[in-house]
Formats: C-alpha cells, structure tokens, sequence
C-alpha cells in the first residue's frame, strides 16, 4: 500500500495536470517567454568591432544594413558617416567637407536622404549648431547651420517631420523642448529655429548606469518607415508615440508614449526602427578602457508588429498543415493529455484513499473467534 502510495504521488509530481506546465514556446518563441511578451533586454544582432566607431551616438537602418555616426572626436577618421552591412561591418565612410562640432543623432527619410545633427553642446556655448544633409548620391554632406532663439541648448535627438522637416529634440532634463526651422534651410546661410513645443518624461525606475538622471534626458530619436510612429530614448527607456497625420511635434507634445525599458545598456545614446517597423534597434557607446567590450546592436521586437507568415499561395493547407494550426493542434493534444493523466492520477489517489480506509476498517473489526 506504502509503495503504491508513493508511486502515485511522484507520478502526480512529475506528470502536468491540464497541460499548463511544459507547453512549448510558441514558433520563434524563446522558451519560457509567454505569448505576446517579450524578455527584458534586447536580443544581440551583431558586434561593431570597428576601432573607428568607439562612440556611436546616431543609428539609421536600410535593407543592407545600417548607417551610423561617432560622438565628437579628436581623432580624424572618426569623423565620418558610416556605413555598415548586416554584420555591423564597415563598408564605406564619407568625409565631411568641414569639421563638424559635436555630431550627436542622425535620420534618414524615405528617399534613402540622410540628415546629421552637429547639436552637442555640453556646456551650451554654442552660438550656432548644424545639420548635415547628405542626399543619396552625393559625395558628401552639406552644411546648414541654425541658431537657437533662446540661447543655447544642449542636444542629442534628431526627428524627422511628415513633411521631412528635421526637429530638434534637446537634452533639457525632465521636460526636453523641440525646436524647428523657422524658414526653409538655405546652405551658406544661418537659419533660425523656432520652438515648436516641449514635454514631460513619464516616470521610470527602469536601471540602468546613470540612475535617476539617466531617465530624465533624451538621448536619441526615430521615426518609423511608414511614418506612423515615432520613438525617443533615454538612457534607460524608449518612449513611442503614434503619429496619425505626419504632424511629429504635435504627437510628441500631445500624445501619450508607450514606454519600452531598454535596461542596463552602457551607454545608450541611439535608437531607431528596423526597415520593416517590427523592432527597435540600439547600440551603446563603448566603455572606457582597452579592454571594455565592443558595442554590440540590440533589437527589442515590438510584440503587436512582429511580421506574420503568409501561406504558400499554390497549395491550399488544411487543418493541422499550417504552422499556427500545427501549434494550436500540439497545445490541444498536450491540453488534453494533461488533463488525462491529471484525471487518472487523482482516480487513483481516491482509489487508494478508499482501499486504505477499507483495510483499516478490516483491522479494526473483531473476528468471529473473538465474539
């Protein structure tokens, strides 16, 4: 009785009762990930071992692969525009054809243009800042420069509008400004901005290394192929807001953002939309020292954007042929053979509980010798 007992009980133990415990992940889903969820921190891409690009502060992604630009740096051929392929491999620079101050954010509209924010000013001395257009052919970037009408800023985001307006997004704690030209950007010529607007940062305790000011400055921007979102980082989370008729200022300064931790990155001063909007992609700057690891690209997938198989057009699948209906058939099949041997294990526990109860019952009774 003892044996079957304890028998009964480790098959209760180990066997899933209604199928819950050890139901597999979903197809592409990591193990131990629930549905429509996705695990803290994002998913390694590739590793930017470029010795080039120690400082990256500006990402834009393509079909082939990335664009990327360096923090301000002393070093010459750190100054650059770079082009990377899906390896996080450099496959051409372009030169500027001047010096540029503190380039900090870069964005690219749908025509492949790519426009560079000079807006760092850590000590807000600048009396101009700059933007760089380099349209896709060119050879090099063209310099405009603006001016702010307030004094001056310090500045780490660059947008995008609908109209392909580019927005300044300064680094002002706690309630970042947003600033835009005033009149149409002139080469050769310093155009005024005007401030279109400003925001207050949700509150965050998502960690990372800079703590409480890590969460109350912007440090980077994008704007989603389609132009339907638009996201903005702080060292610690990236804040998305839908952008329904291209008006990006009135969604940032209106809108109320999704908040998307992206923890204990080193030092995460980008962010942009992979080409088909599914995900966000990141990249820190490098540590201090020799030894301090190579920067690596992050993508943190959106749950509700994640692309969707389509079935083969030439053959009509049935039932249990698809991938979904595969998967649903599988949960349904384990659902039921759980519930099963959840059944059996608990008739057998009643079954034992019941003879149990009879045997001592036997026991105790007096024989008819005794009588």
């Amino acid at each position: 009785m003892r044996r079957l007992v304890t028998l009964v009980a480790a098959a209760v133990l180990v066997l899933p009762v209604g199928g819950a415990a050890g139901r597999p992940a979903a197809a592409g889903q990591p193990p131990g990930q629930a549905a429509g969820l996705r695990a803290a921190g994002g998913t390694p891409v590739c590793t930017v071992d470029d010795k080039r690009l120690p400082e990256v502060s500006g990402l834009a992604a393509t079909e082939d692969g990335y664009v990327v630009v360096n923090d301000s740096s002393d070093v010459d051929n750190r100054r650059r525009i770079f082009f990377l392929d899906q390896d996080c491999a450099v496959t051409r620079s372009v030169r500027y054809p001047s010096r540029p101050r503190d380039t900090e954010d870069l964005a690219r509209a749908p025509d492949g243009t790519i426009w560079i924010g000079d807006i760092g000013d850590n000590d807000r001395v600048r009396e101009t800042i700059a933007l760089w257009k380099l349209a896709p052919d060119a050879q090099s970037p063209v310099l405009h420069r603006v001016s702010y009408p307030d004094g001056a800023h310090d500045a780490e985001a660059l947008l995008l509008s609908g109209d392909g307006t580019p927005i300044i997004v300064t680094k002002d704690s706690g309630t970042p400004g947003l600033y835009a030209p005033a009149r149409a950007l002139r080469a050769g010529q310093t155009t005024p901005l005007r401030r279109v607007g400003q925001f207050t940062l949700p509150r965050s305790t998502t960690s990372n290394p800079f703590s409480i000011f890590g969460r109350q400055l912007v440090t980077g921007g994008g704007v989603a192929p389609d132009g339907s979102r638009v996201v903005l980082r702080t060292y610690a989370d990236a804040l998305e807001f839908d952008v329904p008729d291209g008006d990006v200022v009135r969604a940032v300064t209106e809108g109320t953002p999704r908040v998307v931790p992206l923890p204990d990155e080193p030092q995460g001063e980008t962010v942009t939309y992979a080409p088909d909007g599914s995900a966000l992609l990141t990249l820190s700057e490098k540590g201090d020292g020799e030894s301090a690891a190579d920067p690596v690209l992050l993508r943190y997938p959106m749950a509700d954007r994640e692309p969707k198989p389509s079935p083969s057009p030439s053959t009509h699948a049935t039932p249990g042929d698809r991938p979904f209906d595969r998967g649903r058939a599988a949960e349904s099949s384990q659902d039921v053979t759980g519930a099963f041997v959840g059944a059996v294990a608990v008739t057998l526990l009643v079954l034992v509980a019941v003879g149990g109860f009879a045997i001592w019952r036997a026991r105790r009774r007096p024989s008819a010798r005794g009588r």
